[in-house]
């Protein structure tokens, strides 16, 4: 509510009044005190004023480049992935450096002209204001309207078209600068491409769906193999040629009450045991398996005491191999790795947000968010012995979405 200032104009005494004069009315009516008020350039054609003018013109100018570059990455940078020695690899690499060092600069450089551009040309001003309570009357909204308009006034962005253009080009393109990576997320459901070890790009298959095309599929761990390094005529390089980053797993792989995290293999990508190929360049295949975003599974061998008590799920009571068991490692709350077994108690555990799942009661949830059982991967094992893929999971992975049905 205003302080003790006349408060009774008129519609035409309002009108009749000067931007100045209304802001000056609006200032006593708030119990503003303006107690120092000097502008930043009182001499007309100051050569510092245009030079100043040139500085914030020249950081926004470096923000409108930086993002146009942030752009420019974002959209035609090779961001494929390459391994070691592969053609592009360094570009590969500097892509997310270059996507930091192109924000980085476009959101540091807008911020240094706005800020040179206030201390540069707003006008110092020292104020001091009276608290008070209550809503504002048709005299207040007037003059706080005009308050705002003498604001735009002294600060003399109005006439400076150069710099207005500037700071709205960098305000708009950092705004592209933050929205343009939320469009890598959005995701066509039904755009598909060839089944590979990622799916086909649709949200309700992963690498396991590749048995559907009658691909043979083992479970595999990863061994954390590198690339070697070599040295050749032209120098040191590094080859995967021979390498396996996954193995097949048998059972007797697993002592009672272990977890292993599994990943499909194909068939023909197998280099291990009596399949191994020193000049076999299955490593790459390997790569992908094993970043493939629904492919990871929880191998578990559960004490056999504890598998006389397993509670099956309908329709799927010969998913298991015997005390065998194959879940996916995907959270059905927000898709969080399930990567915590415990044994004692036969729940595993999702670190994200505390997610429990009974493997005694087919995944079902029992504590925490998540509201689905983990899908079970029916398996069993081949004629050499190693643990495979007897079907695809028959409902999709991770997080729920618009067309899951359980």
């Amino acid at each position: 509510m205003s302080n003790d200032v006349k408060k009774t104009y008129t519609e035409k005494e309002l009108a009749s009044m000067s931007q100045a004069e209304l802001a000056a009315l609006g200032t006593e009516m708030d119990g503003v005190t303006v107690a120092f008020r000097k502008d930043r350039w009182p001499v007309e054609n100051d050569p510092n004023e245009k030079r100043a003018a040139n500085g914030v013109a020249i950081w926004l100018a470096i923000s409108i480049l930086a993002a146009l570059g942030f752009l420019a990455t974002y959209l035609f940078w090779p961001w494929h992935y390459r391994a070691l020695g592969d053609e592009g690899h360094v570009f590969h690499t500097l892509y997310t450096p270059m996507l930091g060092l192109t924000a980085g600069i476009a959101i540091l450089a807008l911020g240094m002209g706005v800020n040179l551009y206030v201390k540069g040309f707003i006008p110092e001003e020292i104020s001091i204001q009276r608290r008070h309570d209550g809503p504002s009357d048709e005299v207040d909204r007037r003059t706080v309207t005009a308050l705002l308009n003498d604001a735009w006034t002294t600060s003399t962005l109005g006439r400076r078209t150069a710099i207005k253009g500037l700071l709205g080009g960098a305000g708009l393109l950092f705004g592209l600068v933050v929205v343009a990576p939320l469009g890598g997320a959005i995701k066509n459901p039904w755009r598909a491409h060839e089944l590979d070890y990622n799916g086909d790009g649709t949200l309700w298959t992963s690498g396991w769906t590749l048995q559907e095309k009658g691909v043979k599929l083992y479970l595999a761990r990863d061994i954390g193999t590198i690339a070697e390094k070599y040295e050749g005529e032209s120098g040191t390089h590094f080859t995967t040629a021979g390498l396996s980053r996954l193995v097949r797993v048998r059972p007797e792989d697993l002592s009672s009450g272990a977890m292993e995290t599994v990943y499909p293999l194909a068939e023909e990508d197998v280099n291990d045991g009596d399949r191994y190929n020193p000049e076999s360049h299955a490593y790459e295949n390997h790569m992908h398996s094993i970043h493939g975003p629904r492919n990871a599974v929880m191998l578990i061998r559960l004490r056999n005491s504890d598998a006389e008590r397993v509670i099956e799920r309908e329709g799927q009571e010969s998913f298991h191999y015997g005390d065998y068991y194959a879940y996916s490692k995907i959270c059905t709350h927000i898709g969080c790795p399930t990567s915590l077994y415990e044994a004692q108690t036969n729940r595993i555990l999702c670190p994200c947000h505390q997610s429990q799942f009974d493997a005694l009661q087919h995944g079902k949830p029992i504590f925490g968010p998540a509201a689905r059982a983990l899908p079970q991967l029916p398996i069993t094992i081949d004629e050499e012995g190693y643990l495979i893929a007897e079907g695809n999971f028959i409902e999709p992975l991770g997080p729920a979405f618009w067309e899951r049905k359980s």
